[in-house]
C-alpha cells in the first residue's frame, strides 16, 4: 500500500452461470478492514494488489468486472483454483495492468 493512503478492499464473486466475476463488496477505510476480516473469518483468500484494487474499484457494486480486466482477475481465479486443488502452487503470475 502507498505511504499516506487509505486501505481499500474489493470483493469479488464469480459462478460459472454468471459470466464475468461481479463487484460484491468494495470500500476504503474502515470498510475496507471489515471486508478483509469478513474474507478471512469465511476462510475466503485475500489478494494484496493495490493496482488491481485501484481499477476494481473503479467498477460499481453488483457489475461485472470490465473486459479489460479479464486476464488479470482469470490468472488470480486459475491461481486459486490451481491453490484449493493441488498441493503446492508457484506463486501466481504478475501481469501488466
Amino acid at each position: 500500500m502507498r505511504p499516506n493512503s487509505q486501505q481499500a478492499a474489493v470483493a469479488l464473486a464469480y459462478g460459472q452461470t454468471s459470466g464475468a466475476p461481479k463487484v460484491v463488496a468494495r470500500g476504503r477505510g474502515l470498510i475496507a478492514q471489515a471486508i478483509i476480516e469478513r474474507a478471512k473469518q469465511n476462510g475466503v483468500y485475500v489478494h494484496e494488489s493495490a493496482d488491481l484494487v485501484g481499477l476494481l474499484m473503479q467498477v460499481e457494486l453488483d457489475e461485472q468486472i470490465p473486459p479489460q480486466l479479464y486476464l488479470a482477475v482469470a490468472e488470480l481465479l486459475a491461481w486459486l483454483y490451481r491453490l484449493e486443488h493441488e498441493e503446492t502452487v508457484p506463486f501466481p503470475p504478475i501481469s501488466r495492468l
